[in-house]
C-alpha cells in the first residue's frame, strides 16, 4: 500500500510547508485570539505545544494511505517515465484505458493531447509528462490538505478545551510564567467542566481567606539575602557624588550687576542700540555693573572616600518538594476542613510557580497519597478535594510515611507541612529521634499548621517552625473585622 509519505517523495511535495500553513492557520483562529487577549502568559505556555503538533501531523501523513486509484496511476505515470518517446506512442491507448477506468482527473486532459498529437514528438512527450506529474501534484496535495484540515480540527477542539480549563484555574494557580506552563501541561487529561469547578470553588474560598494565601506564600519562601559587614573586613576606595551650592543655570533667583552678557535684562540690551549711550554700556560692562538674571542651583562633584567591603550572605532554605499532610479526623471537618484544602490549593499555587513538587498524604487510619503538580495533577487534586473528613487521628503514622519518603534520593531537600489541629497522641520516642536525625543531618524543615489553639504543646515541639490559623469562631470575626 502506497502511503502518503512516500508519494509526497515521488512528486516532490514539500510536507513542511503544508504543516506550518496549518499551523498558522491554528494559531490565528478568532477564538483562540480573543483568549490570549485575556490570559498572555497561557498563550508563551500553549506556543511550547507547537513542536508536538508538528510532530503530530508529520505522523498523521506517516501513517496515511493514498487511496488505491490514486495509487494506481502513480504507477502508470512511473512507467511512462521511463519510457522513449517510441515506446510511450505505442502504449498511449492503453495509458488512456487506465486513466479512465481510475477515472482521474487528468484523463480529459490526456485525451485532448492524444487527439490533437496523435504521435508525440520529444517536446510533445515531456509536455504531456509535466501536465500529468502536474496532475498527480494536485492530487496529492488535495489529499494532504483535508488531512491536515481534519488534524486541525481535532487540535484546535483540544486546544480549546485545555484553554477553557486553564483559564478557569489560572487565576486560582497561575502566578507565573512558569505556573502558566506547568498548568497548561497538566490541562492535558480528559476532564470535564464540573470536575475542576471544584479547584475553581476552593479558589474562591481562598480568595475570601486572604490570610491562608499570606501563610503559604511565607512558609514557601527559600531565601532572604542579607549585607553584613565583616569586622576585619579590608577598606575599599568608593566613589560617590556630593552636593554642593553653586552659581549654575538650574532656576531664577533674582537681579545683580554682573557683566554676564548672556544673562543681560532687555532694557540693558537696547541700551546697546542707542548711539548716544552706546558707550555708557560698555563702560558699565567693564565696571561689572549691568543688571542681569541671578541664578542659583545645586551642583554635584565627585568624592573618594574609604568604606569597609560588604559581603553578602544568603541564609538559603531548601527550595525543595512539598510534603503535605494533612488531618482527616473528625474534629478536622467542617470549616477547618475547608482550610485545609484551601492552604493546600495555596501551598500548590506557590510550588507551580517555583518549579517545586508538592505531595499531599491524607492520615487518618490510612494513609492515602497525591502528587497534586506532576502530569496528572489536576486529576489527583479534584480527587484530594473530593475527599472527606472523617475518622480518627493517627499522627504517627504521617510521620512515619513522612521519614521513609524523605530517605528517597528525590526528597532529600524536601519541606514537611503537617495541617491539623494536634488533638491527638504523642509521638513515640524512636520515632522523634528518626525526625530530629533528618532535620540536623539532611536539613530538613519540619512546619506545622495549626488549626486549633488547643493543640498539644508536647506534639508541637518536633517541628521547626509553628504557623498558626485559628479557626475558632471568635478569630473568624477579628479577621473579617480586620479585613
Amino acid at each position: 500500500m502506497l502511503s502518503l509519505e512516500t508519494l509526497d517523495i515521488i512528486l516532490a511535495i514539500s510536507e513542511a510547508e503544508l504543516i506550518e500553513e496549518i499551523i498558522l492557520g491554528l494559531l490565528a483562529a478568532p477564538q483562540l485570539a480573543v483568549f490570549f487577549e485575556k490570559f498572555p502568559r497561557l498563550k508563551n505556555a500553549m506556543t511550547k505545544d507547537i513542536p508536538r503538533w508538528r510532530e503530530l501531523l508529520r505522523a498523521r501523513i506517516h501513517d496515511a494511505n493514498v487511496p488505491p486509484e490514486l495509487a494506481d496511476e502513480v504507477a502508470s505515470f512511473q512507467q511512462a517515465q521511463v519510457l522513449t518517446t517510441s515506446q510511450l506512442n505505442a502504449r498511449l491507448t492503453e495509458f488512456l484505458a487506465q486513466l479512465k477506468s481510475l477515472e482521474s482527473p487528468f484523463y480529459g486532459q490526456a485525451q485532448a493531447l492524444v487527439a490533437e498529437h496523435p504521435h508525440f514528438t520529444p517536446a510533445q512527450h515531456t509536455l504531456f509528462l509535466q501536465r500529468w506529474r502536474l496532475s498527480l501534484v494536485v492530487q496529492a496535495t488535495s489529499l494532504n490538505q483535508q488531512l491536515l484540515e481534519e488534524e486541525r480540527d481535532a487540535l484546535l477542539a483540544e486546544v480549546q478545551a485545555r484553554l477553557a480549563m486553564s483559564g478557569q484555574l489560572a487565576p486560582v494557580l497561575s502566578e507565573n510564567d512558569n505556573a502558566a506552563g506547568r498548568l497548561w501541561d497538566m490541562s492535558a487529561g480528559t476532564l470535564t467542566h464540573g470536575d475542576y469547578q471544584l479547584i475553581v470553588q476552593y479558589g474562591e474560598f481562598l480568595a475570601g481567606q486572604p490570610e491562608l494565601l499570606k501563610l503559604a506564600e511565607q512558609l514557601g519562601r527559600s531565601k532572604e539575602a542579607k549585607s553584613v559587614p565583616r569586622k576585619d573586613a579590608p577598606t575599599e576606595m568608593w566613589r560617590m557624588m556630593v552636593r554642593q551650592p553653586a552659581t549654575v543655570p538650574e532656576q531664577v533667583d533674582g537681579l545683580q550687576r554682573s557683566d554676564d552678557i548672556l544673562r543681560l535684562l532687555p532694557p540693558e540690551l537696547a541700551t546697546l542700540g542707542i548711539t548716544e549711550l552706546e558707550f555708557e554700556f560698555y563702560r558699565r560692562l567693564v565696571e561689572k555693573q549691568l543688571l542681569t538674571y541671578r541664578l542659583h542651583g545645586d551642583s554635584w562633584r565627585e568624592k573618594l572616600v574609604e568604606r569597609p567591603v560588604v559581603h553578602q550572605d544568603f541564609d538559603e532554605q531548601p527550595r525543595g518538594p512539598f510534603i503535605v499532610c494533612v488531618d482527616t479526623s473528625g474534629s478536622m471537618g467542617g470549616f477547618n476542613e475547608q482550610c485545609a484544602k484551601a492552604f493546600c490549593l495555596a501551598l500548590m499555587r506557590v510550588a507551580l510557580a517555583d518549579n517545586r513538587r508538592c505531595f499531599i498524604m491524607l492520615f487518618s487510619s490510612e494513609v492515602v497519597r497525591y502528587e497534586v503538580c506532576g502530569p496528572d495533577g489536576i486529576e489527583q487534586a479534584i480527587r484530594f478535594l473530593s475527599q472527606r473528613f472523617r475518622g480518627g487521628t493517627d499522627l504517627a503514622s504521617c510521620f512515619r510515611s513522612i521519614v521513609e519518603k524523605m530517605q528517597g534520593s528525590e526528597w532529600f531537600d524536601a519541606d514537611a507541612v503537617v495541617i491539623s489541629d494536634f488533638i491527638a497522641q504523642r509521638l513515640p520516642d524512636d520515632l522523634v529521634t528518626k525526625v530530629k536525625g533528618l532535620q540536623q543531618a539532611h536539613q530538613h524543615r519540619f512546619h506545622a499548621v495549626a488549626m486549633s489553639g488547643h493543640g498539644k504543646p508536647g506534639i508541637m515541639r518536633i517541628f521547626d517552625h509553628i504557623w498558626r490559623f485559628d479557626t475558632g469562631m471568635r478569630s473568624r470575626l477579628l479577621r473579617r473585622w480586620q479585613r
